[in-house]
């Protein structure tokens, strides 16, 4: 059978630990790098089961995903030593739930340091790969893993 969306897709790869950019499993869903680095560090929150959108989940597990949300912030902020995270729920071009969690830098250029994340140039940003990313998603699996042993 096909998947739904793209976001079905990743979360059936998630599952079945085919998925090279998964950083870990929360109790809400998955923890992905994103296929493209725009920013360094940009990870997706992906939920599990995948529902249409955050209206989709009843109360208690939108607390948990927006919870997980944030606390993959806090990991980001810690691991990054970003400035800050821009969060971002659409779910226009992919209908389902999914979170867009970047980490803005300092060393950004003055010329994208406000940008919002869809204005700059995605097709120039380097696809993760373990070989360039890998270090910085073991270590942002580390830093979630230690905050949920808590």
């Amino acid at each position: 059978m096909t998947p739904l969306t793209a976001i079905h897709a990743m979360v059936e790869r998630c599952r079945t630990g085919e998925y090279p950019a998964a950083v870990a499993r929360l109790g809400s869903g998955w923890v992905v790098m994103g296929e493209r680095q725009v920013l360094t560090g940009y990870c997706l929150l992906l939920p599990d089961p995948v529902v249409p959108h955050l209206n989709g989940l009843p109360p208690e597990l939108r607390v948990q995903f927006l919870s997980d949300m944030a606390l993959v912030g806090d990991a980001l902020l810690d691991v990054t030593l970003a400035l800050r995270i821009n969060y971002a729920i659409y779910g226009n071009v992919e209908p389902a739930l999914h979170a867009h969690i970047f980490p803005r830098h300092s060393a950004e250029p003055e010329a994208i340091r406000t940008a919002q994340p869809w204005a700059l140039d995605w097709n120039a940003a380097p696809i993760f790969s373990s070989a360039l990313h890998g270090e910085l998603k073991r270590r942002v699996a580390a830093r979630l893993a230690a905050v949920q042993a808590v």
